[in-house]
């Protein structure tokens, strides 16, 4: 009776302690599962954290870089508004210049010098040159021969090459001879004919010499250079006055 009270006694306590460990065991499994829900929840927070950042950044880097885009977009603005400005200019220097160009290239043209008829003589003479003779002669031909002689004596100074000076030095001695400066004047006669004997006006130089040395009282000379004016220039209309000269000189 005790053995088997023994033994039941034994089987009840076993139960209980198996009852025990089982509740132990369930609480046990409980513990683990919210830790590892816990730890789960965990993770994916971080996981959304991390993800949230790495958004956050890359919008930041998006948001920089798109500046970075905008920034080097109106600097390419502005350096095209450079670009279009020095083209401009450029093309407004090309401009100038060919305009430039044109206008020194009419410029030369209008000083090459051109080829001029005086007197039966043919030279090339600069456009100045021209201009400045034909004033000069204008001044002779309006009567004004104190201003004649000036502008030829300047003429002769200026161009001292000039194909104009036998013509010039003519009209200049009869300028002076107008001016009754007759030493002035058969000395420019004469510097004419040594210049250029064969001048289509050489005969009227030589007649305008004795016509001087007349009004200067010097007889002799005068009928010396109207002998050398027919001799000279026989066929001329010069040599025909100068044998009526001498006609009366005698």
């Amino acid at each position: 009776m005790r053995q088997r009270a023994s033994l039941r006694g034994a089987a009840i306590a076993a139960a209980l302690l198996c009852a025990s460990l089982g509740a132990h065991a369930a609480l046990f499994e409980d513990d683990e599962a919210r830790k590892a829900i816990l730890d789960l929840r965990q993770r994916v927070e971080a996981m959304r954290q991390q993800s949230e950042q790495r958004q956050t950044d890359d919008n930041a880097q998006l948001r920089r870089s798109l500046l970075d885009l905008q920034n080097q977009i109106e600097q390419m603005r502005g350096d095209m508004q450079r670009l279009t400005g020095q083209n401009e200019q450029l093309t407004r220097s090309i401009t100038e210049l060919q305009q430039n160009q044109t206008a020194i290239g009419d410029k030369l043209k209008q000083n090459e010098p051109t080829k001029v008829s005086v007197d039966g003589r043919e030279f090339t003479a600069d456009p100045k040159e021209k201009a400045d003779f034909d004033a000069a002669l204008g001044v002779f031909r309006g009567g004004q021969f104190a201003q004649a002689q000036t502008a030829f004596a300047d003429f002769v100074k200026r161009y001292p090459q000039s194909g104009y000076n036998a013509s010039a030095l003519f009209w200049l001695g009869n300028a002076q001879y107008a001016t009754r400066n007759y030493n002035e004047a058969i000395a420019n006669f004469r510097s004419m004919l040594s210049l250029a004997p064969d001048h289509a006006k050489a005969p009227e130089a030589v007649l305008s010499i004795a016509n001087c040395q007349i009004e200067l009282k010097d007889t002799r000379a005068a009928r010396r250079t109207l002998e050398d004016l027919v001799k000279a220039y026989p066929q001329s209309e010069a040599a025909q006055a100068g044998r009526e000269r001498l006609s009366r000189l005698r």
